[in-house]
């Protein structure tokens, strides 16, 4: 028997991947990855909740009459939640191969872990385009309202996409740093502890600025362009401490070799301090000059206009709000004496913007005769107040002197403030302090607060119940002697034919 022998067949060389292949693997990596993440239920759960609250929240915000340099901060707090659930979910696809013991199996792959790495990443863009498109359908539905006015600011609108991929690129630096399943968590519960509790970083210091998503603790609304929040250095902080921390994934992946990311790391560094500097500085000294000049003397930067016998001045973003303010304007001029219907007036706009939006100081009354101050917040019960404003100047003159009314004038104030809205009855109690139609009780104003004694709240409780046509005769009639001051609470209910209050005439 013959043995055949054949020769060895020759050793073969598998070819290295060639770039333009292996970044078609990081590509393919990277879609794949960012499907599963979208399709995380933390993922889910946190486009559904910040979706749901938009959904219901938006229709009513502001009352329909939103300033879109408020708008536009209202987009961060949701997309901060999205931000954190990604975080989480990203993390958990780095250690995937960990948790299911395949790590060993990468190595017959043709790409390295820095390579991985860098698909992770890519992963987390998806979600942070999503986010842009959940911020700007909440600005625009804002923006699209009819009493929408002012400017919103792209730096404002870029935070919560960029802070969602902030998040992305710490859950996956977390797993090459710490590779352990409970390290994203912990760090999730750190940072809601953060935000809740308000310490590090938290505060009015300039130091806020280097948390992601910066708050105001103010309710008021200030012009655009004295707001002093340094916006556009911010999205630039963000985008430069992203960047650092993808590079830092990246490089501790294997990556240290690799010039291009250590330049590039370099470069996002020198971006992010950059962008920290900038944004820690003082106010500008041209917004401080601006903000007291907007304070104390308005009347330098806003734009005038007459209607009907009445001048309504308002910043400049305000011009649309005259068509709003002048219908409430005229129904309390309606329903006055004749010499007051025709009484010049002039309305005013006034913030108190010399401390920002840190700020809720109390605004002085005015002191010149016909006129009357109203607010950069309208709708809601900025209506009622500021109809009661309009008849305590036509009543009283004096803005400065309906503060300190505490005789039967306050009767004829609040009716005449009252009786032309659709609600009054509504409206006195929107307006007073403690939501109460009976007793004492202050009530609110853009200015100095007016008080009502219980004799008052009977007695205008009782007109407004009563036909309204009516009850402006009798008060076109008695005008001279309803708007005298001193009048007695019992006068006034003699002359508009009410029985004498029961309850106490005492002011608080």
């Amino acid at each position: 028997m013959t043995a055949v022998t054949r020769p060895p067949a020759p050793a073969t060389t598998v070819p290295a991947a060639r770039p333009h292949t292996t970044w078609a693997a990081v590509l393919a990596l990277a879609r794949f990855e960012a499907r599963g993440l979208l399709l995380r239920l933390p993922v889910l759960v946190a486009f559904a909740v910040y979706t749901g609250w938009t959904l219901w929240r938006t229709p009513s915000s502001w009352n329909g009459y939103p300033a879109l340099q408020d708008a536009d901060r209202a987009t961060q707090s949701g997309a901060l939640l999205i931000g954190l659930a990604v975080l989480l979910c990203a993390n958990q696809a780095v250690l995937r191969s960990r948790r299911h013991d395949t790590e060993r199996h990468f190595a017959v792959c043709v790409l390295p872990p820095w390579r991985r790495t860098v698909a992770h990443l890519l992963s987390v863009v998806p979600a942070a385009l999503l986010t842009a498109v959940c911020v700007g359908g909440q600005f625009t539905w804002e923006a699209l309202k009819p009493g929408a006015v002012g400017h919103g600011s792209p730096g404002e609108l870029l935070v919560g996409p960029l802070a969602v991929l902030l998040f992305g690129a710490a859950g996956v630096l977390l797993a090459r740093v710490v590779p352990g399943a409970l390290a994203a968590p912990l760090l999730i519960v750190l940072a809601l502890s953060f935000a809740v509790l308000g310490t590090g970083f938290g505060g009015e210091g300039r130091t806020r600025w280097l948390a992601p998503v910066v708050g105001e603790n103010s309710t008021a609304t200030l012009p655009s362009d004295l707001l002093g929040r340094p916006a556009a250095w911010h999205a630039l902080y963000l985008t430069g401490l992203a960047l650092s921390l993808a590079l830092v994934a990246v490089l501790l992946s294997g990556g240290l070799r690799l010039r291009t990311v250590q330049a590039g790391l370099a470069g996002a560094v020198a971006l992010t301090m950059v962008g920290a500097v900038a944004q820690s500085g003082e106010v500008p000294a041209e917004t401080s000059a601006a903000r007291t000049r907007a304070s104390v003397s308005p009347e330098k930067v806003q734009d005038c206009t007459e209607r009907d016998g009445t001048t309504y001045c308002v910043y400049p973003e305000w011009g649309p709000r005259v068509r709003h303010w002048a219908p409430v304007v005229d129904r309390v001029r309606s329903l006055a004496g004749a010499t007051a219907a025709d009484r010049p007036l002039l309305v005013r706009q006034r913030v108190e913007a010399r401390y920002g939006l840190s700020g809720d100081a109390a605004i002085r009354p005015l002191t010149r005769p016909g006129e009357v101050t109203v607010g950069t917040a309208w709708g809601g019960n900025r209506v009622p107040e500021f109809s009661v404003a309009v008849a305590g100047v036509l009543v009283a003159g004096r803005e400065s002197e309906v503060g300190a009314l505490c005789d039967g004038r306050m009767v004829t104030v609040m009716w005449l403030g009252l009786a032309g809205r659709p609600d009054p009855l509504g409206d006195l109690r929107g307006v007073r302090l403690d939501d109460s139609t009976s007793g004492a009780a202050v009530v609110v104003s853009r200015t100095e607060p007016l008080s009502m004694t219980g004799a008052h709240t009977e007695l205008v409780r009782e007109l407004l119940e009563r036909p309204r046509d009516a009850v402006a005769a009798k008060v076109r009639a008695n005008w001279a002697e309803l708007t005298t001051p001193k009048v007695t609470t019992g006068r006034v209910a003699e002359l508009l034919g009410l029985p004498a209050p029961a309850e106490p005439d005492e002011c608080l």
